[in-house]
């Protein structure tokens, strides 16, 4: 993306220098100070996994109920199942409570609807297929939080329900047993953005009724951290200490399946960070669930059988491949249409051909290229529309669903991303408020402005040992970016195309020291800069390994002409 805009934050010198004098690294200081922890207190509560932070699970409404009714189930001998969600977040807190209930020997089984022929969340076919297997319990995972009239009807059929959600609630709550979601009105828990596999985590945690979380980090962490950076959840807080937990877990105690997929996706174990999940695994994961076949990624997770680890990731690798392909005709398409008609405003499309289980991320592509609010639906032979929403700035997609939803069958999801189900007929309509209350509440538009933590003004200090220590300050994520720094006025001495063109390397040079850089999927005739030329470049500063060989790298963020200021 290029950037109309730069903000660049800068720091307070005098806290980085108080900082770095109490032995943290130079570079580290600078980069907290950037981020506003100025005291001693604050950075090194930032730097040290404190387990002590991570906060009762019982501070969730309704955890003891369900602790108690869970309890019974497992005493008495009950059939209990797990009912997940089928994108990432969903399927490991499913594989994490399933993994739960079989350390200890219960009767359960996992039950993710079909993306296709049941759509997210809870239905009434799927508790008659469950009743009728003798199941007496129902826990969901990741889903659950609107299902009203399920939840009723459940307990028609005699099955008591227990939902665990992180989805934004309605006023009111499904009539199940317990409903467990930080993001309840009165909920008093501290943390409001647990991802759905995180409230699963917190339930184990209470179920298992131990202080040691750490032995339950390094049993359940691979889960926890997997589905929380696939949903994109903020790393801060909490959720940043489950995350770092979980990826020291992946980094000393995989499990086969996740083994077997990071030697296919060429991820050594101590390269496992959260881009790694993010760009490598998460897609492959997912790709299960928006194919229709989450068993592939379920039964991956849980194997502990390394010759089906290897056939169950040749098959995933490959829906992931039929993934792309659809996901690149429905993205042409879509945006071929809109250069044709270019957008003022929140961006609603429709067709009765597109596939529906690549919406979501047809519809971030779409709102990152337009800079406006996206919502892809897929039409079926009914007339019935399912569609994904992605918003971008300041909009809030939630709050726009809910004034519109008189229009919609059924909806859910956050304020950033949501899920509908909606007649044909009424789309036309729904497009039009969409419009009006997004002119209603935004001012300003969304514009591409790279936000920078400050600007480098002696390079020396980007040394290999200083950039090294960068890695304490991981992991990074929503809410907790890595370091994009900038130096301006540097010498751009050489432009090389790399990969056939697709990414190009750098050399600058800044103050009498050089730098090498890499513009990834940026081909050198779109940099818009010639050589010898003076420019200013944004960057994340890494640490390059090859072939026992480390240097600093700048990965290139944007680039421009230097104009003297």
């Amino acid at each position: 993306m290029k950037f109309v805009d730069w903000v660049i934050k800068g720091y307070d010198r005098a806290s980085a220098v108080k900082l770095s004098r109490s032995g943290i690294n130079p570079l580290v200081s600078v980069f907290l100070a950037s981020r506003g922890m100025t005291t001693v207190e604050a950075a090194e509560n930032f730097l040290n996994d404190d387990l002590n932070r991570v906060h009762d699970p019982f501070l969730l409404k309704d955890m003891d109920i369900a602790v108690e009714r869970i309890n019974q189930a497992m005493e008495n001998g009950e059939r209990i199942a797990v009912y997940g969600d089928y994108d990432v977040d969903g399927m490991t807190a499913s594989c994490l409570l399933a993994s739960f209930f079989r350390s200890r020997g219960v009767d359960y089984e996992i039950y993710i609807p079909g993306r296709m022929e049941e759509g997210y969340g809870v239905n009434t076919p799927a508790l008659d297929a469950l009743a009728s297997r003798g199941v007496s319990l129902v826990v969901t995972v990741d889903c659950g939080i609107t299902a009203h009239s399920e939840a009723a009807y459940a307990r028609q059929l005699g099955i008591d329900m227990v939902v665990t959600d992180h989805h934004e609630c309605k006023e009111e709550l499904p009539p199940a047993l317990a409903v467990i979601d930080p993001k309840r009105k009165d909920c008093p828990y501290p943390n409001k953005v647990l991802a759905g596999v995180g409230v699963a985590f917190k339930l184990v945690c209470a179920l298992e009724n131990t202080a040691d979380i750490e032995s339950l980090l390094l049993q359940y962490g691979d889960f926890v951290a997997i589905g929380t950076i696939a949903d994109v959840m903020p790393v801060i807080g909490e959720n940043r200490l489950l995350i770092r937990r979980g990826l020291a877990a992946l980094n000393t105690k995989s499990r086969p399946g996740l083994r077997r997929l990071m030697r296919e996706t060429c991820i050594e174990r101590h390269e496992i960070n959260t881009s790694a999940i993010g760009y490598a695994l998460a897609p492959r994961l997912n790709a299960a669930g928006r194919m229709g076949r989450t068993s592939l990624t379920v039964d991956l997770l849980l194997t502990e059988n390394e010759e089906e680890a290897d056939q169950l990731t040749i098959e995933l690798c490959g829906l992931n491949s039929e993934r792309r392909q659809l996901e690149s005709v429905i993205f042409d398409e879509a945006y071929s249409s809109l250069l044709e008609n270019p957008p003022r405003g929140p961006i609603v499309l429709s067709h009765r051909s597109w596939y529906q289980g690549v919406m979501g991320i047809v519809a971030a592509r779409i709102a990152e290229q337009f800079l406006f609010p996206v919502v892809m639906i897929s039409i079926d032979e009914d007339g019935v529309g399912r569609g994904s929403c992605r918003s971008i700035g300041t909009f809030r997609m939630y709050s726009a669903l809910e004034q519109c939803q008189d229009l919609l069958e059924n909806f859910g999801g956050h304020e950033m991303a949501a899920g509908l189900t909606i007649s044909d007929a009424n789309i036309e309509e729904f497009s039009r408020r969409i419009f009006d209350y997004y002119h209603e509440t935004i001012k300003i538009p969304a514009v591409p402005t790279l936000q920078i933590d400050f600007e480098v003004i002696k390079p020396d200090l980007l040394t290999l040992e200083n950039v090294a220590a960068l890695e304490k300050t991981e992991p990074f994520g929503n809410s907790h970016l890595p370091p994009f720094l900038c130096i301006k006025g540097a010498v751009l001495n050489s432009i090389i195309p790399v990969a056939a063109g697709k990414h190009t390397k750098l050399r600058i040079l800044k103050s009498g020291k050089s730098f090498d850089c890499i513009c990834f999927g940026r081909p050198a005739e779109e940099l818009g800069v010639t050589e010898g030329q003076q420019i200013d470049l944004a960057f994340e500063p890494v640490v390059n390994e090859y072939r026992g060989w480390r240097n600093v790298q700048l990965h290139v963020i944007d680039i421009r002409a230097h104009n003297g200021q």
